[in-house]
């Protein structure tokens, strides 16, 4: 374990915002579980940088957006894969807020992501193209700060997907198993981590 990541490292907590939790509009499993554990890590670790879906009403990601269309299912479009979400995060909606409980105090940073109609934006560092970036990369260097770890919602997706980019972009990463939770759409929480450990982000079963 590593247990001198708090001292250098730079926490990544990933859209922990009410439509995620149970009771929102896209509510992951036990989402809420995690926001007493990011506080106690966000208030240890040096530096501290947040994400947070933000929607225009109408996103090209959203089922609804889709004729005929249905929630959790995948389509083509001009930078690959999608599946169509159900109506989440709105921007200036209750849903896009974090949660209430998620101590944003020790929090430098926070990257909104997803505001652009026609892409989605999993990863904190870039769009679903996969080029077009959010900026955080650049903050991250200009800070010096090369050592990430990352916890929120949801594992298989936003979390996976932002410590896969964090490793391409040449950070140190790790992604704290503990303080995630998944959707887990047919086996993907299985996928992601193989891919995560094929990426060489560091998958920690414990908390630093």
């Amino acid at each position: 374990m590593r247990t001198d990541l708090t001292e250098r490292g730079t926490l990544i907590i990933v859209d922990v915002q009410i439509d995620f939790c149970p009771g929102g509009a896209l509510a992951v499993d036990r989402g809420d579980e995690v926001v007493g554990l990011i506080n106690g890590l966000s208030a240890r670790f040096a530096h501290v940088v947040a994400t947070q879906d933000w929607h225009p009403a109408g996103h090209l990601s959203f089922a609804s957006s889709h004729a005929d269309a249905a929630p959790f299912s995948v389509i083509e479009l001009g930078y690959g894969s999608q599946t169509l979400w159900p109506d989440h995060c709105i921007a200036g909606t209750p849903g896009a807020d974090f949660h209430p409980g998620l101590d944003l105090t020790p929090v430098d940073l926070v990257i909104r992501k997803g505001f652009r109609p026609t892409i989605d934006s999993y990863s904190a560092f870039f769009e679903n193209d996969r080029s077009t970036p959010t900026g955080l990369a650049g903050y991250l260097r200009e800070r010096g700060l090369t050592e990430l770890a990352f916890a929120g919602l949801a594992t298989d997706f936003c979390v996976a997907w932002s410590a896969m980019d964090a490793v391409r972009c040449g950070f140190s990463a790790s992604i704290l198993m503990p303080a995630c939770r998944a959707i887990d759409l047919s086996g993907s929480l299985e996928a992601a981590v193989a891919a995560l450990k094929g990426a060489g982000v560091t998958v920690m079963e414990e908390l630093p």
